[in-house]
């Protein structure tokens, strides 16, 4: 193997490029954006203005793949959190009880996080970063990818490859080449929410208690924030609001929408902090997951990856860390060699993908406002999780087995153990 060229150098590129690193003697990131060493937003990642997290399970991931990555972070200001130690979750409308979990969390602005993911994976030998290239599209030989060719600076490239993977995001292209080729594309599932993320920098006037406030919808208020702790003394409050009901951009406004669902403690913070930036927002309208790892037909030499492949409803902060675990898979898929390899990393991503999509779904479909089909499992699961969260008030297994699950630490199955199930039923009864 010599040459793989991961095209885009967002989150899903950087981690994609991870996997390669031993396996390839030259890897090549390109990416339309410049690319500076200052912490900066860009215009690829619009989504970085709004607040971000590793949940526990990717933490995990990046501690292995990028040794010292935390306390490098941790050095340049960003938070290590305590789960829920350092944070206050309210999910469903309930305060989960403070618990250790045993696990912690980083805590910082995506540009920082992905600035400091980039200038390591810069570090290993062979890596380049290819900055201000618009990708054109894969050049194919007898069905085979052989490279790709980009714009730089005006002029058309092509870069030979051995591997090509698609890490472009949302808007990957992969679906487009297959239909371009006369070959079949992936199905695609999709859970319309129509989001939309309101979001500024803040300096609280006074110190505030907790390092993260975290609080979900409920059915009749499909709306949620983060106030969160950041580098140098920063904060992020960010807005959410789904099914249509948004988040506005003015003052008064967007401080009268916090009230709806923030304790006072919140409200009293963010009014009295300086702004650090103006109001700026992000619209997602729908989760969307295409199913590669159903197609027959699949050109060798291309792979998809990260939200290229699925893109899930961003309240749950889920996408980083699914990309972190499907580098993981990635690794173990080519230590096997390239042989059918597309096929054996689909059916590898499709089985982290999987639990995670159903996580969502569950979130997405305990709201009446969204639209979807409930089934009756689906049904008994949410009334399952509603209960257990009433029960995680007061209940530190129940709220560590929730905050475990959904830091993707185990599988959702893990809340149905019946050490936890005999609390949620016991609890629930007690409390009803």
């Amino acid at each position: 193997m010599t040459h793989a060229v991961v095209l885009g150098a967002s989150m899903g590129g950087l981690l994609a490029a991870r996997a390669l690193v031993g396996f390839y003697d030259r890897i090549t990131v390109v990416d339309r954006d410049p690319l500076t060493e200052d912490v900066v937003h860009r215009r690829g990642v619009p989504q970085a203005k709004h607040f971000h997290t590793i949940l526990l399970r990717g933490k995990q991931a990046l501690d292995v793949m990028f040794p010292g990555l935390t306390d490098e972070l941790v050095d340049a200001g960003g938070l290590r959190v305590g789960f829920n130690v350092d944070a206050r979750f309210v999910l469903a409308g309930h305060t989960l009880v403070r618990a250790d979990t045993g696990a912690s969390d980083i805590q910082t602005t995506r540009p920082m996080l992905e600035g400091a993911i980039r200038a390591k994976i810069a570090d290993y030998p062979g890596v380049r970063i290819m900055p201000g290239c618009d990708v054109v599209g894969p050049v194919f030989e007898q069905g085979r990818v052989v490279g790709v060719k980009v714009t730089r600076d005006g002029a058309d490239e092509v870069l030979d490859a051995d591997l090509v993977i698609d890490a472009m995001g949302r808007s990957g292209r992969a679906r487009a080449w297959l239909t371009s080729l006369g070959l079949p594309t992936p199905d695609e599932d999709r859970i319309d929410v129509d989001m939309v993320y309101a979001s500024r920098l803040v300096r609280p006037a006074a110190p505030f208690p907790d390092k993260l406030v975290l609080l979900g919808p409920v059915p009749g208020r499909p709306t949620g924030f983060a106030f969160a702790a950041q580098e140098h003394g920063q904060w992020m409050i960010t807005q959410v609001g789904m099914a249509g009901d948004h988040p506005p951009t003015d003052e008064a406004g967007f401080l009268a929408f916090l009230k709806r669902s923030a304790p006072p403690d919140v409200q009293d913070a963010v009014a009295a902090s300086e702004p650090l930036t103006e109001i700026r927002t992000h619209r997602f309208p729908a989760s969307l997951r295409r199913r590669y790892e159903r197609l027959r037909q699949f050109p060798p030499g291309l792979l998809v990856f990260g939200d290229a492949m699925c893109s899930f409803n961003p309240i749950y902060g889920q996408g980083m860390t699914v990309a972190a675990m499907e580098s993981e898979a990635l690794r173990k898929c080519l230590q096997d060699g390239e042989d059918d390899l597309a096929r054996r990393f689909f059916r590898a991503s499709a089985k982290i993908i999987d639990p995670v999509w159903q996580l969502n779904a569950l979130g997405d479909l305990a709201l009446p406002e969204i639209t979807g089909h409930r089934s009756l499992s689906t049904k008994a699961l949410n009334r399952y999780v509603a209960r257990l969260q009433r029960v995680a008030t007061h209940d530190p297994v129940a709220a560590t087995a929730f905050i475990r699950t959904i830091g993707l630490l185990q599988p959702p199955s893990s809340i149905l153990r019946p050490d936890v199930l005999a609390r949620v039923v016991i609890g629930g009864l007690r409390r009803s």
